[in-house]
């Protein structure tokens, strides 16, 4: 099968012969899809356009056995993550695919990638427009485009001192998750069911990001680590932030099924999963202690639940504190794609 059959059979949707699901109806927004030298995309008047690339390496990112449809889930969760963080609503996306030869050839292997990539854009309304494919190890890189009204995108650079720091969903899990499938702890198989879901099939929180706008100051996805990427708004805002270590605590989900479970499972251990673990694609964000039941509002509005974990304060830099305001040190670090 060659680059071309490849992408008419798996890629290129409304095509009879296809394993792919036939496509919805294409937005207004796209003017030009698939099939020429340049998707042509038309936001809507008023908006900017917002774009995001992000790049998944087989041994880097995912494991050679991971199932194929939850990678093509995750290679595009990862991407509509970054316009969640922004207010960013969905447009469209581009993939680029290298393939090693075995993988070129197996065809149901393609399908089940191809069906939970469309899966994924057809709920949020994001069509493929276009990309390529070449030989190679196995690659998956998404760019994708979306738009956010002028001047109301959630950017890193708005956190304010007195600011609350909030984050939706749950933190660490990935993180556990990996450590389980590496060898380096063993959990019970409801808590690494529950751990590994997190960690294969994230859930981009789009609905929250654009209910946050006008509320929030500024806003992240946590891709590799909550104190790595919260260090990113604190940088950009010039100001710093103080976690309460009891409130981060509860972040983790998969903790209540840990009990009794053999490992190291307290507090003090599980912390830098939650802080450092990366893989979470939950939302970290902050805004005035004014807005809280407007943010509540917002997390019901979007169906995510939403904790509050801290403050932003003057002083530069990240602080952790237990219940009686002692600092606590965290030695582990947030994800490094070069480490």
């Amino acid at each position: 099968m060659g680059e071309f059959e490849l992408i008419e059979r798996f890629f290129k949707r409304n095509q009879a012969a296809t394993p792919a699901p036939t496509a919805p109806e294409a937005p207004d927004s796209i003017a030009l899809g698939i099939g020429d030298d340049c998707a042509l995309l038309q936001p809507a008047p008023g908006m900017q356009l917002a774009v995001s690339t992000d790049l998944l390496v087989e041994g880097r990112h995912f494991f050679a056995d991971v199932d194929p449809a939850a990678l093509g889930h995750k290679a595009l969760a990862v991407n509509l993550s970054d316009l969640a963080a922004m207010g960013a609503e969905p447009l469209a996306f581009t993939l680029a695919l290298a393939l090693p030869p075995e993988r070129a050839q197996d065809e149901a292997w393609l399908a089940a990638l191809a069906q939970g990539l469309f899966a994924l854009a057809d709920a949020h309304g994001c069509p493929l427009v276009g990309g390529d494919t070449t030989a190679g190890p196995l690659t998956l890189c998404i760019t994708v485009f979306g738009q956010v009204p002028a001047g109301h995108a959630l950017r890193r650079d708005g956190a304010r001192a007195g600011d609350d720091l909030w984050v939706s969903g749950t933190l660490g899990d990935a993180r556990l998750a990996l450590a389980a499938l590496r060898g380096e702890i063993d959990l019970p198989a409801e808590a690494l069911a529950q751990a590994r879901q997190r960690l294969e099939r994230p859930t981009p929180r789009l609905a929250l990001g654009t209910a946050l706008r006008g509320i929030a100051h500024s806003a992240i996805d946590v891709s590799d680590g909550l104190a790595g990427d919260l260090g990113h708004i604190l940088k950009a805002s010039q100001v710093g932030a103080v976690i309460k270590v009891a409130d981060a605590s509860r972040l983790i989900a998969a903790r209540a099924l840990l009990a009794g479970a053999e490992g190291p499972f307290g507090l003090k251990s599980l912390l830098p999963f939650i802080l450092t673990g990366g893989d979470d694609y939950e939302l970290a964000f902050t805004a005035p202690p004014a807005a809280r039941a407007a943010v509540q509002a917002a997390a019901q509005r979007a169906a995510t639940p939403v904790t509050r974990i801290g403050r932003i304060e003057a002083e530069p830099g990240l602080r952790l504190i237990d219940a009686d305001g002692h600092a606590t040190p965290l030695a582990a670090r947030a994800f490094d794609h070069f480490a």
